[in-house]
């Protein structure tokens, strides 16, 4: 060992030991932090599925990809930072002596033909992802960027770290080249050799040169460490147990979407009939209150910003964002941690729960942090602005998108739950909406013994559950379809087609009340578990002695839909629950319902949220539109998961939208940018929003909005009285 290495392998040492002993206080304190928050034993189930889900995920990139350059260059520099810290441990060995290299595997040809190409693909990949970033930098003349919020100089840090790193391992390479000292050929590492011919032989370069690669590395670890908020850093390894831990590992995008979570105390579903605000969690009002895995979640957050970029509520000029929502619980809760740490917090009746002693040592800071309310205004020094909690619309385009499966609206209705449950703050406009819902049974207000109003003049009778023996399936109308003037068209449409096609079918006429999804989704988890148990019971009635399979429901709203589907088993309701468009597209390859007219003058799809994204019916609608048209769908650029929200979701269709471009307006000029003259659509709360948008456009003689349903009827019977313009101002 010359005195180069001696020094070389010194200075390595020394900088690994602060490296790893910053890196080992850093994970100590972010498990803690995220240890503070509430159980989730529901976590820990179906291990297998898990373990297979974060493996697809991280290693095929299934999340990443669905931006595929993005995708394919982050794919590459993943497998580049797994590999190749190889050559980073390898490095100790070269400091040392010109010649190291790795036990056993360093001196196989294989060994270094694949570092050689991963090691080439990662520089490309990660040359791709800087010119992505700085492309989209925020700063760049023209539109919101989706890094805006992020902390750009972690990015940018992160980055040329990866590029130095992988540069520097071609050097260490090079001079082994260069001094005789590299021992694969020049067909398994070109680059290597390529480097090494224009190098000089100098022997001291390996170790220099090495001894440069795990300062880098080394400092990006201490540079991680002292800034453990570091999304874009620490997301390379929290991202796994995140995946792991995901609400459900089954399905096939994210694990929030779908059906919420119900509303949890100490890791157990609430039971209303025997909590108390006092003693028993209601939704979120501190930010240890969400679970350890929401607290994982934040911590998570690499900050690329995906969320943002599709989400309906940035894209129109309001203060929200998810991943700045996310980045403003994740900041809070670190910068709180001290305190909580000491023991402090307030218990459910608003108490401090530490001592003055406990407290005494606690920085000044954290102090102040724990003083601020979750939800508040910037004059009340609130982490979430309750502008951006309310205007969430649900859509789940942000966990659509998420790469690591970060579940922002099960977070965002968490914090609404306290607002509205405890606090009863929320906007109010909605408070006529849930008035309407425990009164009478709608958001609309509508008297219960007119839900039956729209089987007038059908020309055939529609049967009543108990006035007939048997029936295939339940035929759930929902509150719209039953009250609003242009839904009851669709439920009148697919109800004729039902007929037509020879479906037995029963409705529950004004046995039915509304599903609850606005309530839930507001955050009024009381009214919402009331009309729910009272539709289950009424459902298990009208089903009783049939096994699941038989239990089949249809339903014409994606939020009924959803919610029977997918939450109402929650409550002991379990049903086979099926979309009008899904049961029509079987009909139709069926040969039970005949498309006979063409209908002409373009069709463009609006995929509604709770139908596409949220539970994955792209396909059905597209088919029956495709049948009747006879020909291709005209598409909007924003389609099937990456469908624009009408805006009405989240209980947002009873809020008004008075900050930044309405949503509907947003997505009806991309409609009518297609040239068709017909919107399709197959829910009744975008029925209403298009159709607003059109005539707000002045487009209403000229672009029709018409649900699915009433596409195909136009279509099998040309001659049906059904198919009146649906643009007419909204009934109720």
């Amino acid at each position: 060992m010359g005195s180069v290495q001696i020094v070389t392998t010194i200075l390595a040492a020394a900088i690994t030991a602060v490296a790893v002993w910053l890196a080992v206080r850093a994970v100590m304190k972010m498990t803690a932090v995220i240890r503070l928050g509430q159980p989730a034993p529901e976590r820990f189930g179906d291990k297998g599925a898990r373990t297979k889900k974060m493996l697809v995920e991280t290693a095929g990139h299934t999340r990443m990809l669905k931006w595929s350059v993005v995708g394919a260059a982050h794919w590459f520099v993943m497998v580049g930072f797994i590999v190749l810290s190889l050559l980073v441990l390898e490095a100790y060995f070269e400091v040392v002596t010109p010649g190291g290299g790795l036990p056993i595997i360093g001196h196989w040809t294989i060994f270094g033909l694949a570092t050689e190409w991963i090691g080439i693909l990662g520089l490309a990949g990660i040359l791709v992802l800087m010119g992505i970033r700085l492309r989209n930098r925020p700063t760049r003349p023209g539109g919101r960027s989706r890094f805006t919020g992020s902390t750009m100089w972690q990015g940018y840090f992160v980055e040329w770290v990866v590029l130095l790193v992988l540069i520097f391992g071609f050097v260490i390479r090079g001079f082994k080249v260069a001094t005789d000292h590299f021992e694969y050929p020049v067909w398994a590492t070109p680059l290597s050799h390529a480097v090494g011919a224009a190098l000089p032989a100098w022997t001291a370069g390996v170790s220099v040169a090495a001894l440069i690669k795990i300062a880098i590395s080394m400092t990006w670890l201490i540079v991680i460490s002292l800034n453990v908020t570091m999304g874009v850093a620490w997301h390379r390894f929290l991202a796994f147990p995140n995946i792991f831990f995901k609400r459900d590992p089954e399905k096939p995008a994210g694990s929030g979407l779908g059906p919420l979570r119900p509303m949890m105390s100490e890791g157990k579903p609430l039971d209303f009939e025997e909590a108390d605000p006092e003693k028993d969690q209601f939704g979120v009002a501190q930010v240890e209150q969400f679970t350890w895995k929401g607290l994982l979640d934040f911590s998570t957050c690499t900050e690329c910003g995906r969320c943002q970029s599709q989400c309906p509520a940035w894209n129109t000029g309001k203060p929200l964002s998810p991943k700045l929502l996310v980045l403003s619980l994740r900041d809070h809760a670190y910068a709180k941690a001290p305190y909580l740490l000491a023991g402090g917090g307030k218990d459910l009746t608003g108490e401090e729960k530490a001592t003055a002693a406990q407290l005494a040592h606690v920085d000044v800071l954290a102090l102040a942090e724990a003083e601020k309310p979750l939800i508040g205004t910037a004059e009340e020094g609130g982490v979430i602005d309750p502008d951006v909690l309310w205007s969430c619309t649900t859509c789940g385009a942000c966990v659509e998108q998420c790469p690591v499966d970060i579940e922002h609206v099960d977070h965002i209705v968490d914090m609404r739950r306290y607002q509205v449950l405890i606090e009863s703050s929320f906007p109010s406009e909605a408070g006529v909406m849930l008035r309407n819902l425990e009164n009478k049974g709608n958001p609309w207000g509508a008297p219960q013994n007119t839900r039956e109003d729209w089987t007038k003049g059908l020309g055939f009778e529609v049967p009543r559950v108990g006035e007939v023996d048997d029936f295939e399936y339940l035929f759930w109308v929902g509150c719209a379809g039953a009250f609003e003037d242009r839904a009851k068209k669709t439920t009148r449409a697919v109800a004729t087609l039902l007929n037509e096609a020879g479906v037995s079918f029963a409705i529950l006429g004004e046995g039915e009340t509304c599903s609850g999804d606005p309530a839930r989704r507001i955050g009024n988890e009381f009214v919402f578990q009331m009309l729910a148990q009272q539709n289950v019971e009424t459902l298990n009635e009208a089903f009783e002695g049939r096994e699941k399979s038989k239990r089949k429901i249809v339903a014409t709203c994606p939020h009924c839909f959803n919610t029977l589907g997918n939450e109402y088993g929650q409550l002991g309701g379990e049903f086979e629950v099926v979309h009008h468009t899904q049961l029509l597209a079987h009909l139709v390859s069926a040969g039970k319902l005949t498309p006979v007219q063409p209908v002409d003058g373009g069709v463009t799809y609006h995929d509604p949220c709770y139908l596409g994204r949220h539970n994955r019916v792209f396909a059905a609608p597209r088919e029956v539109l495709g049948d009747s048209i006879q020909g291709e769908l005209t598409e909007m650029p924003r389609n099937s998961e990456r469908s624009f929200c009408c805006g009405a979701g989240g209980a947002r269709m009873w809020m008004e939208e008075k900050i930044g471009k309405r949503i509907n307006v947003d997505r009806v000029e991309e409609a009518m940018a297609t040239g068709a003259k017909t919107i399709a659509v197959g829910c009744p709360f975008c029925s209403t929003m298009l159709n607003d948008g059109v005539n707000g456009k002045g487009a209403g003689e000229q672009v029709e909005v018409v649900d699915v349903a009433s596409v195909l009827l136009r279509s099998v019977k040309p001659d049906a009285p059904a198919g009146e313009k649906e643009t007419e101002s909204v009934a109720g």
